[in-house]
């Protein structure tokens, strides 16, 4: 498989796991979140991707003294604007009644993107330890030492 195709097919099964999650998501939490067509529902979650890639970084750098002081928590505040938010620009097709439900949305997607990614492979778990002890020098055999 090319390189290209790779891309593609990972864009799409990212797409695929962030169109389900938002899809629970809103049955969940039925009245307060809602979509009136599928084709809503897959571009809600296709204008989430694209903020989440683009608009994200840049909140999650001006909020760093934010997560710091949360210990990442905060994160979810992020994720919950930029909920609300594509329900604000897709208001008569996606609505999200208020920020409250936009934060148990955010919270409800990000379980089960992170279950989903972890079923998939797609998880990105990195375990990194820091550099191990030098090896000890090796032991010579021609010491002048006399043992008694």
């Amino acid at each position: 498989m090319q390189p290209g195709q790779k891309k593609i097919f990972r864009f799409l099964g990212n797409w695929a796991i962030n169109t389900l999650a938002v899809a629970v998501a809103v049955e969940l939490l039925q009245p307060h979140i809602a979509y009136e067509r599928w084709s809503d529902l897959l571009f809600a979650s296709l204008l989430l991707g694209l903020l989440n890639a683009f608009v994200r970084p840049i909140l999650l750098l001006l909020a760093l003294p934010l997560l710091i002081f949360t210990l990442g928590l905060f994160t979810l505040v992020i994720n919950a604007l930029l909920l609300y938010f594509v329900g604000v620009l897709l208001a008569p097709h996606f609505q999200v009644n208020s920020f409250g439900f936009a934060f148990l949305g955010a919270l409800i997607i990000s379980i089960v993107s992170i279950a989903l990614n972890a079923m998939t492979g797609n998880a990105r778990v990195t375990i990194r330890r820091g550099p191990g002890r030098p090896p000890p020098p090796p032991k010579k055999d021609d010491d002048d030492v006399i043992d008694v």
